[in-house]
């Protein structure tokens, strides 16, 4: 389900912008606000490119999520503190927190919009660490710091 959300929130944001985009030439009289004279198979050519934008947004959420294991070691009481100054000193704000699993979501309100609200990183615990879940290259940069952040205890990740 929440696949098919994420697929909905892309298509109606490529769409939004691409209404935006059109709008801005529109109001510039760069392009005519007809249809037909917009675009060369006038209506067709709509159709044509919200089944293109359809497809994007379909596919995106495969390849743009993910979920991966990052492996900190140590008891969840001695690594709970790290682990939360790290998201907090990375954009993150604990925004869940049910036993050993944690939920972090962007401070910034921009990156968020930005992001249509799908910006959630989720660490569940498990026996080595925790499967990170989230936009792929959010989830590689949280798994490599926080992998690095804690076999260094005293480096900056």
């Amino acid at each position: 389900m929440k696949y098919i959300v994420r697929a909905l929130k892309y298509f109606a944001y490529i769409t939004l912008l691409m209404v935006l985009l059109l709008a801005v030439l529109v109001a510039l009289g760069m392009v005519s606000s007809d249809v037909n004279v917009m675009f060369r198979n006038g209506w067709k050519s709509v159709w044509m490119i919200l089944g293109m934008f359809l497809l994007v947004a379909l596919v995106y959420p495969r390849f743009g999520y993910t979920r991966r294991a990052a492996h900190v070691l140590g008891s969840y009481a001695e690594i709970r503190d790290g682990v939360v100054r790290y998201m907090e000193d990375h954009g993150y704000r604990l925004e869940k927190e049910a036993g050993e699993n944690l939920t972090f979501v962007s401070r910034s309100l921009l990156k968020r919009i930005f992001r249509i609200w799908e910006d959630r990183i989720t660490l569940e615990r498990e026996v080595a660490g925790f499967y990170v879940e989230g936009l792929t290259r959010d989830v590689t940069q949280i798994v490599y710091g926080l992998e690095f952040k804690f076999r260094n205890p005293d480096g900056e990740a």
